[in-house]
């Protein structure tokens, strides 16, 4: 039996579910497949990569925390934060349910080639931003955005960009695509855990 596995450029206010009974935008606005479900969630006021399949085998592995595999996001924060703020980011930040796994953190150096997104970030003008990019290998409820807040940098978006090797490369918002072959062994291979 043939599986199928996609990447989803999930938009800003669409939920990761099918259905939903307020009649808020989801995944089937997007996504007419069979049988294919979320790996994962990303909260309706993030952006970026979800992967979707019908392999349960696979959906077990990219959600059970046991098989920590890596998510890079890319986080607009207010103020610009020094090696300080970066290094708690880096080490572990307690937030409700304890201390985060060590993170991967780094300030990039301008913004990212991202479309805008439909509402506007809140604009300060005398507090300035900046964009970093973290890199997980765990999934907590909201985590990204507690843990820059606990550094005393909020989030004012958010874009997941990769989970492991793969990204949003070649994507905008709403659209999907089907891993290849290459694709599909490098996501079992991060996974593997």
């Amino acid at each position: 039996m043939t599986m199928t596995t996609i990447c989803f450029w999930k938009p800003y206010d669409v939920l990761t579910k099918f259905t939903d009974a307020e009649g808020r935008a989801t995944l089937a606005d997007y996504v007419n497949l069979p049988n294919i479900y979320a790996s994962g969630r990303l909260d309706r006021d993030s952006e970026g990569l979800l992967l979707l399949t019908d392999d349960k085998r696979l959906s077990t592995r990219l959600t059970e925390p046991k098989f920590g595999h890596p998510r890079t996001y890319w986080v607009q924060v207010e103020r610009v934060p020094d090696a300080a703020a970066l290094q708690k980011l880096r080490q572990g930040v307690e937030i409700k349910g304890g201390l985060t796994r060590p993170a991967q953190a780094r300030l990039l150096d301008s913004a990212p080639d991202l479309p805008p997104r439909p509402v506007p970030i809140r604009y300060r003008k005398n507090v300035p931003d900046c964009w970093l990019e973290l890199t997980l290998t765990e999934g907590r409820n909201r985590q990204v955005r507690r843990m820059t807040a606990a550094v005393g940098h909020p989030t004012l978006r958010l874009v997941r960009w990769a989970i492991g090797s793969i990204t949003l490369e070649g994507l905008e918002p709403g659209l999907w695509r089907e891993l290849d072959a290459a694709e599909m062994k490098a996501l079992w291979q991060s996974v593997r855990g």
